[in-house]
């Protein structure tokens, strides 16, 4: 059976790095999925649920923003975080949100701020929908 060769890149490290079936990703044009042949594209990575299914089993991360780099083998996954549930802190995130929407009624802000922030708020967001969907 083909595969993709995924690779997920953050600041920190390698995230991931595996022969997979195939890849869900969340992109600017809406949620894609890549299998072995995809068409080459280049495209912004969304904050969201990252899903990645090697040998007929699931593995779900969160992301941040960043881009996605396809090739007819390969996925190159480049972004601020990808994260599994178990190092999701529910409570630190819930923080980090209030702490952003109060930075967002800041009218002083610069527009570079506010980008920062709004994103920041995205990537919270999309970390606390995917560690509560877990537990429901």
């Amino acid at each position: 059976m083909a595969t993709l060769k995924l690779e997920i890149v953050t600041p920190e490290g390698r995230a991931y790095s595996d022969d997979v079936a195939m890849v869900v990703l969340p992109s600017i044009e809406g949620e894609i999925g890549v299998y072995p042949a995809h068409v080459p594209l280049m495209t912004q990575l969304l904050p969201g649920e990252l899903r990645i299914v090697k040998d007929g089993k699931t593995t779900e991360l969160v992301v941040g923003t960043g881009f996605i780099e396809v090739t007819g083998d390969s996925v190159s996954v480049l972004t601020d975080s990808a994260l599994g549930e178990e190092q999701i802190d529910e409570n630190a995130t819930e923080e980090a949100i209030k702490r952003a929407q109060t930075a967002l009624k800041d009218k002083n802000l610069s527009s570079d701020d506010t980008a920062e922030v709004e994103a920041s708020l995205a990537r919270s967001l999309a970390q606390i929908r995917f560690k509560r969907r877990r537990h429901h």
